[in-house]
């Protein structure tokens, strides 16, 4: 695989999470790529700002700010003045996660991972195709976490 197939595949890869993501039950539906990259960003620096947070994924300060937005919205970030300067919000997970947060952890690939398998005519993919890659699939998440990426 070179660089240009890597990328492709992460492309692909997002789109079958997008599809598989369940849409809030209130609120606009919108896109939930930037709202996961956010909140991504938030764990794994939380007291941080929008300025930052838009800094280090390269997100437009607007978009971070949306996404934050909806996601203290659903529960799942909490915000709090900056000490060292009133105008600015420092950005924190939760404590326990939201209703939303569960639901959307609980939710599998499964259905859009057969969808993106399924052949251009409509023909189902093969269970043990399905098997495979679902098994590839949970050993890059265990093994490029963000974590690792980071390095």
């Amino acid at each position: 695989m070179n660089g240009v197939e890597a990328f492709l595949l992460g492309r692909t890869l997002m789109k079958i999470g997008e599809q598989a993501m369940p849409q809030p039950k209130s609120g606009p539906p919108g896109p939930v790529r930037s709202v996961v990259v956010v909140l991504g960003d938030v764990v794994s620096h939380p007291g941080t700002t929008v300025g930052e947070i838009a800094a280090r994924t390269g997100l437009p300060q607007s978009q971070v700010s949306t996404a934050v937005a909806r996601l203290e919205q659903a529960g799942s970030v909490g915000t709090e003045p900056d000490p060292a300067d009133r105008r600015r919000r420092l950005i924190r997970p939760a404590a326990e996660p939201s209703a939303r947060v569960a639901e959307v952890r609980a939710t599998t690939i499964d259905d859009a991972l057969v969808a993106a398998l399924t052949g251009p005519d409509g023909t189902a993919p093969d269970p043990d195709t399905v098997r495979a890659v679902t098994a590839a699939l949970d050993l890059l998440a265990r093994t490029l976490t963000p974590a690792v990426t980071a390095r």
